[in-house]
């Protein structure tokens, strides 16, 4: 599994983007009538291309940290970045995004005395490609990359995750990575809506979208239900962070992750979207203050 609604299948804005996706959803509503097989190979190969973006590519990093490699798999390093000294917080970036975007937690964590620990995922950012080649990789890909790097830099004290990032998380530590505490910043609640919303989005039907979905289980080699975070038993504190405009992943998504867990607290932000409270002073402030522990780091009201 990997990819989100939106993602390289989605950037179809502006004349040429809607004459792509017309084109598209005219392809995949004909093989979803005489060759839903063959749409469904298509769909998957679209679900795990890593957009770009320039969004996606913001560097929010006071400054370089020490940079390493750890390998995921022979041949195939991830890239790593460290800031200060203490015990490790873990920064981790979403579908198509990179370390440099979760930069402005740097310095703040660092000044509370942690060590922070970014990389960039497989085909992210300066990262080797990931076994699909280049461009191309999945969320499970993201969850070995993310055990990989804990078993290298040792067990997070708390760990930031923003949109995908939140599930590959919640994976890493139902699996067995032992965070103190997790934020989770615009997480999706689960993946059978989103690939209902790729289906809609392209245009192809129940035939297509049932051949679409095994093949992401026989992909990720377990069943869809593990990449919803709703159907996982988190028992340590949970910060979710989540805007009300958010255009990607909605509000109610964070509103059922919070709710799902006995010890979960929302955040809701007004007007910051997806991306946005990445760099969001309040957000940066609640985040850095959940994970010191400190009094008032939680609570339901805005966090600006």
């Amino acid at each position: 599994m990997s990819g989100e609604p939106g993602g390289a299948a989605g950037r179809t804005t502006g004349p040429s983007g809607g004459l792509r996706l017309a084109a598209l959803r005219g392809g995949f509503g004909a093989l979803d009538r005489v060759a839903p097989e063959v749409g469904a190979r298509w769909a998957v190969r679209i679900w795990c291309t890593v957009p770009r973006g320039g969004g996606l590519r913001r560097d929010e990093r006071p400054g370089e940290g020490e940079r390493s490699t750890v390998a995921v798999a022979p041949g195939r390093d991830v890239v790593v970045e460290t800031w200060g000294s203490g015990e490790p917080v873990y920064l981790v970036h979403g579908w198509g995004g990179w370390r440099g975007q979760l930069g402005a937690f740097v310095a703040p964590l660092v000044a509370q005395g942690r060590r922070v620990v970014a990389f960039d995922a497989p085909s992210h950012g300066e990262s080797a490609p990931g076994f699909l080649g280049p461009r191309r990789s999945t969320a499970l890909e993201m969850v070995d990359a993310l055990k990989a790097v804990t078993a290298a830099h040792g067990t997070p004290a708390a760990v930031v995750a923003h949109s995908l990032g939140a599930t590959v998380t919640t994976i890493a530590v139902t699996d067995g990575v032992a965070a103190g505490r997790l934020a989770l910043l615009a997480p999706s609640a689960e993946v059978l809506s989103m690939t209902r919303t790729m289906a809609r989005h392209l245009g192809y039907g129940e035939r297509t979208r049932s051949r679409f979905d095994r093949r992401l289980e026989a992909l990720a080699r377990r069943p869809l239900r593990d990449f919803d975070l709703t159907a996982h038993d988190v028992t340590v504190p949970v910060l979710v962070v989540h805007d009300r405009q958010d255009k990607e992943v909605p509000h109610a998504d964070g509103v059922r992750v919070a709710g799902t867990w006995s010890d979960g607290t929302l955040v809701t932000t007004e007007g910051l979207g997806h991306r946005r409270l990445l760099r969001d002073p309040g957000v940066v402030d609640v985040v850095t203050r959940f994970v010191a522990a400190s009094d008032g780091a939680q609570g339901s009201s805005p966090a600006r």
